[in-house]
């Protein structure tokens, strides 16, 4: 049932590090993103792929990982991402100006690509704060493809847990001691509105 995978879909920032993804099961996550809608049907996304220690480790430096836990640097080395695909947005299918359309469909995609990997085994991190100049000079990703997001993909090595909000309206993750990690979400009954 979807609503399973989406529950299993949840951020993972730490990975079992020495667990592989193939090319060909990322390429079958590519597929499910070229699948997914797109706004106007333009088509305009574009999938860089990486599972080996070089481009990872061109990749992983240029990502900040957690704003909340400020005290947390992100993955330590045994705990690193196996693959990532970085969405791209071609400017030469979609002018600068149409931007708007790029945003929408990453976001439709980043979700189906997420839920194809929970459906694997696997688990991922949507990563938006990212150095895209030393990324696109490490890569030699070409001016006309913009750097949208970047999934990290893995085994989960941590556990999440959904949360209430709590009444403060502190919306921020937390770990806990035993390095749980809690997510707050508001209730069904705050974000449906019946009436104005």
């Amino acid at each position: 049932m979807i609503k399973n995978l989406i529950l299993k879909n949840r951020t993972y920032r730490r990975f079992k590090n020495n667990v592989s993804i193939s090319e060909e099961e990322l390429r079958s996550l590519v597929e499910l993103a070229r699948l997914s809608p797109s706004p106007r049907n333009r088509q305009s996304l574009k999938f860089f792929i990486s599972n080996s220690e070089e481009s990872n480790n061109k990749i992983f430096p240029t990502l900040s990982w957690a704003g909340a836990l400020t005290d947390w640097k992100g993955p330590s080395e045994n705990e690193k991402p196996s693959a990532y695909i970085i969405i791209l947005g071609d400017h030469t299918i979609l002018p600068k100006v149409e931007k708007s359309y790029h945003e929408v469909a990453s976001g439709i995609v980043t979700q189906s690509i997420l839920l194809g990997s929970v459906e694997k085994g696997y688990g991922g991190c949507t990563i938006a704060a990212i150095q895209r100049t030393v990324l696109r000079k490490n890569l030699n990703i070409p001016e006309h493809l913009e750097i949208l997001l970047v999934l990290a993909l893995g085994v989960p090595n941590e556990t999440v847990v959904i949360e209430d909000m709590p009444d403060t309206e502190n919306y921020n993750y937390w770990r806990d001691k035993n390095l749980i990690h809690h997510v707050p979400k508001r209730s069904l009954d705050e974000i449906v509105i019946n009436k104005f």
